[in-house]
């Protein structure tokens, strides 16, 4: 049974002038498989530092604490890896990589995380039916990676590799962003499937309540000033709806 397991993590960035500024303040967060967690605060609280560093983004420095998946220390892996541990990063901006193919990007993924380079036929055929599923045009295979793709087509790119590479847990960083009404129920729906996975968990990071209409979690976690600072259920996420995040962020700032 899967388990993202993390504990007391504090992480610093360069500040610009020789220092460095801690951006995590002691996190602790556990996502088993079999459920979807949700991550909810503010801009500026910490949630994509949190996210760039559990896949491993050489800007951020863990200077304390840990984490692990299914017991294995995830800070000592390069981030190669990780991916191959079974992690998953599914970014807010997501990159443009001239040159690349869709296909060719994801075959090579494929190939690296399973260990073996998947049949050409029985390929195509699988990214054929994600593809569909996500409502992605085919001759997009063929199309250099994220090269003007318009921001709705980054993220259901996004979902695609999620669901082809099939790891045990999703980091997925503002996925609701930039999308429409339409955009965001399909990419809902690839959440969706790939939650309903066995021994697949899911970490939601967002600061809108609006896939959570459509991506049920089972754990709401208040992020503010670096931290979890509150948790519970579903219906938290209904109290941010309705009060923000302003009692949090100044109960933090009191501290």
């Amino acid at each position: 049974m899967a388990t993202l397991e993390i504990r007391d993590l504090h992480v610093s960035v360069a500040d610009g002038s020789d220092g460095t500024k801690e951006i995590l303040r002691g996190v602790d967060l556990t996502v088993k498989a079999g459920e979807t967690h949700a991550l909810m605060g503010p801009n500026g609280s910490g949630k994509s530092t949190l996210a760039y560093a559990v896949a491993g983004h050489p800007k951020y420095q863990v200077t304390s604490g840990s984490v692990s998946l299914d017991g294995e220390d995830v800070l000592a892996m390069s981030v190669d890896e990780r991916a191959r541990a079974g992690l998953f990063l599914a970014m807010q901006y997501p990159v443009e990589v001239p040159g690349v193919s869709v296909s060719n990007f994801l075959r090579t993924a494929v190939t690296a995380v399973r260990g073996e380079a998947p049949k050409l036929r029985e390929f195509a055929k699988e990214m054929k039916k994600a593809m569909d599923e996500l409502s992605i045009d085919p001759a997009f295979a063929q199309r250099s990676l994220n090269e003007g793709f318009s921001g709705g087509e980054k993220k259901r790119h996004e979902i695609l590799q999620l669901e082809m590479l099939k790891p045990k847990i999703a980091v997925l960083d503002e996925t609701d962003s930039g999308l429409d009404v339409d955009a965001l129920k399909v990419v809902s729906e690839g959440v969706n499937r790939f939650s309903a996975t066995p021994g697949t968990g899911v970490l939601l990071i967002t600061h809108y309540t609006r896939i959570l209409r459509y991506v049920k979690p089972d754990f709401v976690h208040v992020f503010a000033a670096g931290r979890v600072v509150a948790e519970g259920g579903p219906e938290l996420a209904d109290q941010l709806e309705n009060e923000g995040y302003e009692k949090y962020v100044k109960a933090e700032a009191a501290l």
